[in-house]
């Protein structure tokens, strides 16, 4: 049985190295196939947006906010890109990831529910009414 979700599900695409394994025509063909899938999930209403992500980009971390280059995954870890799925189940969600077709070359696909608001301010929110109860 499946949850509810009323905040739909992200789509991450891991894997950044399916240029690297396709000759031109083959990417062609994974190119429309991909593109063919995420218009068909726009018109059904599953897709609210998507884009792939750029190859480079910046890390901020720790207390003293160190900006570095990033990200340091493997290549082939790295998230290429996304889909925010607006379905209520995540049994839905995972039944949209079966279908990318990216999955036959090395892609692996990440399926997270979207909390409706931050963890932290939720448990401080809590933390705030025991102690003014």
């Amino acid at each position: 049985m499946s949850t509810q979700n009323q905040n739909g599900y992200m789509l991450l695409f891991r894997g950044t190295e399916l240029r690297k394994s396709l000759s031109p025509e083959e990417m062609q063909r994974v190119s429309e196939k991909w593109m063919a899938w995420f218009r068909r999930l726009t018109e059904q209403g599953k897709a609210v947006a998507g884009n792939p992500l750029e190859r480079e980009g910046k890390i901020v971390s720790g207390k003293d906010r160190i900006v570095s280059d990033g990200p340091f995954a493997e290549s082939k870890e790295a998230i290429g890109g996304y889909f925010l799925l607006d379905v209520a189940t995540m049994d839905e969600a995972v039944e949209i990831a079966t279908q990318c077709p990216g999955l036959l070359y090395g892609i692996r696909v990440e399926v997270r529910p979207v909390l409706g608001e931050c963890p932290i301010a939720a448990d401080a929110r809590t933390e705030a009414q025991f102690v003014t109860a």
